[in-house]
């Protein structure tokens, strides 16, 4: 009976695992050209202030890393994180915003730390529940 539960906890976890895995980034070039209504959206989400860090891509191919320190009708400034220099933005130069959160390298590998010691703890589970038997 444990057994067949273990096995049956076990084909739902690598269903879950799969349900939650994403297929490679095919159609990345069309995701990442955004409207200047999208940038927006975005930036007013990040909102202003020093925790509001964006990674701002110009449609000339540079990259901006900062904070939005002022929001206007037509464009945006953007400090630098190092320099604290600002720069103006316009909207429609933009082709993708970032809003960096921080923590998120940290909180990945706590996450795929702990999803391997569940797969690993339940694999032996599963291992003494079959030597039972």
């Amino acid at each position: 009976m444990l057994k067949k539960v273990l096995t049956a906890a076990l084909a739902c976890l690598v269903v879950a695992v799969q349900a939650g895995a994403r297929p490679a980034d095919v159609g990345q070039g069309a995701r990442d050209a955004q409207s200047s209504a999208d940038v927006r959206a975005k930036l007013d989400r990040a909102g202003t202030g020093e925790k509001a860090r964006v990674t701002v891509w110009l449609k000339d191919g540079a990259k901006h890393k900062g904070y939005v320190s002022e929001k206007r009708d037509a464009a945006f400034v953007l400090r630098d994180r190092k320099t604290d220099a600002p720069t103006i933005i316009a909207y429609d130069s933009v082709s993708k915003v970032d809003i960096n959160r921080g923590h998120s390298t940290a909180r990945n590998t706590g996450l795929g730390v702990g999803i391997g010691a569940g797969a690993v703890l339940l694999t032996l589970a599963i291992l003494l529940a079959s030597l039972d038997d």
